[in-house]
């Protein structure tokens, strides 16, 4: 099999204008709202592209865990990799890959740290499990074996093991707040359709179709 030979049509929709929600916000929870309903693994997990301070790029999946007008939020040790890219440079690309439903959307825009009461709120809704992982997991730093990391999760299992878990204080979440999102749906022979909304200087969205 010669990689170069993998593809496939897409065939399942076609997206125009008339088809679109002003708002790209409506229009995402549209879209993730199918994703849900399709039952596709994971639908909200997004890839998120951050660039540390020597121009390299690098990405990662998460969970979204909340979207709104003012933006898409994520959790996150605040020693990670990617936290610490946007400390130093808070733009940041969010992308969806529904590929079974043929789409994807594109987000660009800033991140900025949410609200300690948002972290809180957030962080005791999680599964005790969860919440004790944060804990044991210096995320993004090496660590020598498994057994390394499930001793400390144990350790730490063990200290939490009557009452609620602490927030750690080196956890929280960003807001990413877009200044573009595109949707996309793909075509036949390659003619994919896709739809970029642009943010204006009076915070309206303009939308304009882009060549696949």
């Amino acid at each position: 099999m010669k990689i170069a030979d993998i593809r496939r049509s897409y065939t399942m929709d076609k997206l125009d204008l008339d088809k679109l929600n002003a708002d790209p916000f409506v229009q995402f929870e549209a879209w993730l709202k199918d994703a849900v309903t399709a039952e596709l693994p994971d639908p909200t997990a997004m890839c998120v592209a951050t660039v540390d301070a020597s121009g390299q790029p690098s990405q990662r999946l998460v969970l979204l865990k909340d979207v709104s007008s003012k933006g898409f939020v994520f959790y996150t040790n605040l020693g990670s990799r990617k936290a610490s890219e946007l400390e130093h440079n808070p733009k940041v690309c969010l992308h969806f890959p529904w590929h079974p439903l043929e789409r994807q959307v594109i987000v660009y825009g800033t991140a900025e740290r949410v609200p300690t009461s948002q972290v809180m709120s957030y962080f005791l809704s999680r599964p005790k499990e969860s919440q004790l992982a944060a804990w044991a997991s210096e995320q993004s730093r090496p660590v020598s074996t498994r057994q390394v990391l499930m001793q400390k999760f144990a350790e730490i299992k063990h200290k939490f093991e009557h009452g609620e878990v602490p927030v750690p204080s080196f956890w929280g979440g960003f807001l990413v707040k877009p200044h573009q999102i595109e949707f996309w749906q793909g075509g036949e022979h390659r003619l994919h359709d896709r739809f970029m909304y642009k943010q204006q200087a009076d915070q309206s969205w303009a939308i304009e179709r882009l060549c696949p």
